[in-house]
């Protein structure tokens, strides 16, 4: 079993910066991780993912080239590094863990393939 706790949110103005964590606690922290978003009345949606080793990510196109994902096994954490905040970008962000037996390489973006989830975090970006 995977618990999985979600800091760092709040409001912002357009085109500032955000940093979110996830610590995880529990049976491991091997899993591949990611995060994800909802925002009111829409579907939660892929944000970005990262690889059971951290050599792998992958960003929805929405964010790339601004957002961040990293991890660090020893601490069991997984950050969200989000810059350049737009209105858009509002939502409550989910830290989610995958247990499938993935490789060290591989990431995964589909929602449903995740195991665990964390509460989620508010993030509020004002124009």
């Amino acid at each position: 079993q995977v618990q999985l706790v979600e800091s760092g949110g709040g409001l912002v103005q357009a085109g500032d910066s955000l940093r979110l964590s996830c610590a995880a606690s529990g049976r491991t922290f091997s899993y591949a991780m990611g995060w994800f978003r909802q925002a009111p009345g829409k579907e939660r949606e892929f944000v970005a993912a990262i690889s059971r080793s951290g050599w792998r990510t992958d960003y929805a196109d929405s964010v790339k080239g601004r957002f961040t994902i990293s991890r660090d096994n020893d601490k069991r954490t997984l950050t969200l590094q989000m810059n350049n905040l737009k209105p858009a970008d509002t939502a409550v962000y989910y830290c989610a863990a995958c247990s499938q037996p993935l490789s060290y390489y591989t990431t995964e973006n589909t929602p449903g393939r995740y195991d665990y989830w964390g509460q989620g975090t508010q993030v509020t970006v004002s124009s």
